[in-house]
């Protein structure tokens, strides 16, 4: 009876554990059946290494084409990025082919230098992504609504198809080596009349080119061409050339350029400060919003944003960026300092003396700061005695 009762607490803590398991796993195949495409599709999902350490996070999501063998690069490129604080973690979904050209190609190719006769139904692939598989992955998962679009080749042409015929769909677009020589060139024509029609296009598209001859490689810098010269307003563009990077490796080439510069770095650059705080906040709110999580900028980095502004002699964009500084981060003591600065370098010592008077009340004498704060408040306390006596 013992060694019964023995043998069935280890069967159900082996039960228990494989549920555990299998509830967490991070690699999972499944397997849809679409009433779109008729058929049954297979899709594999890498989930981020924390989904199941906090329950409430949620995660944006790539769609990549061509199946699972992308994955071990794509996460392992994401992973890297993400550790040092470029880019969020993200749910992977590589979507497995059937029949590639079929559903990736948006029009049927007549061009005798590729496969004559075949495509045409990227329309409806994309409508099993967009109608079932999207729909699907929200259910399953904790996903967020910024999503990016990944393919290479013909990929590539589906994804630039993808942003110019359902631009709601992905927030981001990154297309390798795009095949924009297929099908006398629709998809080139129907992405230069999408941008040229659109005032504002908030969404970015990574494209790059191998060492593909001509014509691919005169269609594809026309392309880019066109694309650099007429970007819409908040539309991004990041392009490269790899002239000695076969067609087939351009994936592998360009991945680290395309994720970096998709997600904005949480250290805003002094480009991006065009409207003052507004600015700021503009640019933290799409922050948060590629990140799935609200994101604020660290006391350091608005600092840094008001010292460019002191050297630009911007005087009242830096005082307001310090101030906005100091509403963010009330018990800093390097806060008060910074506009501080700003004051004295404006020749306002007394608002300048007030709030280094508050650093110091604020910090420990240990800190790093503590001597530039005494000296700063001696400083002008000199200044200010010295006007007093001229007057």
């Amino acid at each position: 009876m013992f060694y019964a009762k023995v043998l069935l607490s280890t069967f159900l803590f082996m039960l228990t554990t494989s549920s555990l398991l299998a509830t967490e796993q991070l690699n999972i195949t499944k397997t849809l059946s679409s009433k779109i495409l008729s058929e049954q599709r297979t899709v594999t999902i890498l989930l981020p290494d924390s989904y199941y350490k906090n329950k409430q996070k949620i995660f944006p999501v790539l769609y990549r084409l061509d199946g699972k063998e992308n994955i071990p690069l794509e996460s392992a490129v994401l992973n890297k990025l993400h550790r040092s604080g470029a880019a969020p973690e993200m749910i992977i979904v590589a979507i497995e082919n059937t029949d590639r050209a079929r559903d990736l190609a948006p029009t049927v190719n007549y061009d005798p230098r590729g496969p004559v006769g075949v495509g045409g139904g990227g329309d409806k692939f994309l409508d099993f992504i967009e109608k079932e598989l999207i729909p699907e992955v929200n259910r399953t998962f904790r996903t967020h609504d910024f999503k990016v679009f990944s393919g290479a080749s013909i990929g590539g042409l589906l994804v630039l198809h993808a942003m110019q015929s359902r631009p709601h769909l992905f927030q981001g677009h990154i297309a390798y080596s795009p095949a924009v020589w297929w099908g006398a060139h629709s998809t080139l024509k129907n992405v230069k009349s999408f941008v040229a029609k659109r005032q504002t296009f908030d969404n970015y598209l990574y494209i790059n080119i191998g060492s593909e001859a001509a014509p691919m490689r005169d269609i594809y810098d026309e392309l880019h061409a066109f694309l650099a010269n007429n970007k819409p307003h908040k539309f991004k563009l990041t392009a490269d050339t790899f002239d000695d990077v076969p067609h087939a490796m351009t994936s592998a080439a360009g991945i680290f350029n395309a994720y970096h510069n998709l997600f904005l770095s949480l250290i805003m650059p002094s480009s991006a400060l065009t409207d003052g705080v507004s600015s700021i906040k503009q640019y933290y709110k799409q922050v948060s919003f590629q990140r799935a999580e609200p994101t604020l900028p660290e006391e350091w980095v608005l600092r840094g944003l008001g010292y460019e502004l002191v050297d630009a002699k911007d005087f009242v964009g830096a005082i307001e960026v310090f101030k906005y500084n100091i509403e963010q981060n009330p018990t800093m003591a390097s806060a008060y300092n910074g506009l501080a600065y700003a004051y004295e370098q404006n020749n306002q010592y007394a608002q300048s003396l007030e709030q280094v008077n508050i650093a110091l009340k604020l910090a420990d004498k240990d800190d790093d700061g503590y001597e530039a704060y005494l000296n700063r408040k001696r400083r002008l306390t000199a200044v200010l005695a010295k006007s007093a006596v001229s007057l």
